[in-house]
């Protein structure tokens, strides 16, 4: 059983920066490869980003290449969401999620725990 918490979230300009962090209990971390998904208000819930267990292979959204990355620290049990160049598209509640896979994926259906969101909301 994973419990997954996270932080960061808040109102921010566009143009602006946020850094969304999501830790984990248990002692298996590195086992579980981590995603970070979002929903916003009247949509379907989207991929964003994905890290596999050792943090070597990361994939993507286009919607966020070159802006958003994705990191994680196997030892503080935590992973992490750097958000630059928000626009007020990237509105959304944010959800982290681990999947126990090797790799990292952005099928959500793969993933087996998840976190209780937190909102990012961006303005014009």
């Amino acid at each position: 059983q994973v419990q997954l918490v996270e932080s960061g979230g808040g109102l921010v300009q566009a143009g602006g920066s946020l850094r969304l962090s999501c830790a984990a209990s248990g002692r298996t971390f590195s086992s579980y490869s981590m995603g970070w998904f979002r929903q916003a208000p009247g949509k379907e819930r989207e991929f964003v980003e994905a890290i596999s267990g050792s943090g070597g292979i990361t994939v993507y959204a286009d919607s966020v290449k070159g802006r958003f990355t994705i990191s994680r620290d196997n030892a503080k049990n935590t992973v992490y969401l750097q958000m630059n160049s928000l626009k007020p598209e990237d509105t959304a509640v944010y959800y982290c999620a681990a999947a126990t896979l090797a790799m990292a994926s952005y099928r959500s259906y793969e993933y087996d725990y998840w976190g209780q969101g937190t909102q990012v909301t961006v303005s014009s």
